[in-house]
């Protein structure tokens, strides 16, 4: 006897065909946890292409688009959230406030913590990079971006944006002293300073039946991948999160994924965001 599955969430789906109820058991193992995942929508400083890091930018209208946009999708496939959360960055939190207003859902709680902050970018804050590839070359900007273990150089008292991000009253609301908040961090760094939270705060609230949104950035959000997804230290470099777009993790009961994360919407959109990500951190054309 032969019996169909078909996925009901996604338009183009596999369609799973068994002989045996074993076999069928077997195919079609049953997801224990859904968990949402994204990048913030478009912030000012991506739009000119610049390192923003802990410096708090708002959405662009761009980002107000896609976070709107987010919602809707997420409404259409049908998710209802219980709990969300976010940075203590604006960008993060805005994003996660129009999601849940598209999706009816505003009455949803959010937790905040800055160990869902962007990766700390040191000196480099506030610099543009294209203009850092141009200076340092594209595989240096490529391995300050996107490597793992390599640390940028760390902020100082002398740098622009030092004051307004240590002087700001959400860091004295935080789990450590600000004397101890970084300086600079790698992505191996910012994945430590997001383990405990992760395991103390969001992993009980997922295990008691909850389905979560994290609305997060795109080094936050990449280092939890690697981390549930066990992506090897170099093959992370290559793994590029697009902003506003919806990401699907299936996870089994003891929070391993039971598939490779999913991008949801328009994938040829997708792939074009994630290309326009990686060219951030190359020299313009017409500099070459």
């Amino acid at each position: 006897m032969w019996v169909v599955f078909v996925c009901l969430l996604y338009p183009r789906c596999l369609i799973v065909r068994c002989q045996t109820s074993h076999l069928c058991q077997a195919a079609t193992k049953m997801t224990k946890y859904k968990l949402v995942l994204l990048r913030h929508g478009e912030g000012a400083w991506n739009k000119e292409n610049r390192f923003c890091s802990w410096v708090d930018q708002k959405l662009s209208s761009d980002g107000i688009k896609e976070a709107r946009n987010c919602g809707r999708q997420l409404k259409a496939l049908g998710f209802e959230f219980d709990l969300v959360f976010t940075s203590v960055l604006s960008r993060s939190i805005h994003t996660a406030w129009l999601i849940l207003e598209e999706m009816g859902q505003e009455w949803v709680p959010i937790q905040s913590s800055w160990r869902l902050n962007e990766r700390h970018y040191g000196a480099l804050i506030g610099l543009n990079r294209a203009e850092m590839a141009l200076n340092h070359g594209e595989e240096q900007v490529k391995i300050w971006r996107r490597s793992y273990d390599v640390t940028p150089p760390p902020i100082t008292e002398s740098h622009p944006y030092y004051e307004e991000i240590y002087n700001d009253r959400r860091y004295k609301c935080s789990d450590v002293s600000q004397d101890n908040l970084p300086k600079a961090e790698s992505l191996k760094d910012v994945l430590d300073r997001l383990l405990p939270y992760w395991n103390e705060k969001i992993v009980p609230e997922l295990k008691s039946g909850k389905m979560i949104l994290i609305s997060a950035h795109g080094n936050s959000s990449r280092a939890l991948l690697k981390h549930l997804e066990g992506i090897s230290d170099k093959d992370i470099i290559n793994v590029t999160l697009p902003t506003g777009v919806p990401i699907l993790l299936e996870l089994d009961e003891n929070l391993r994924p039971l598939g490779p994360h999913q991008f949801l919407g328009d994938q040829e959109a997708i792939q074009a965001a994630i290309k326009k990500v990686e060219d951030q951190g190359k020299v313009k054309s017409a500099e070459k």
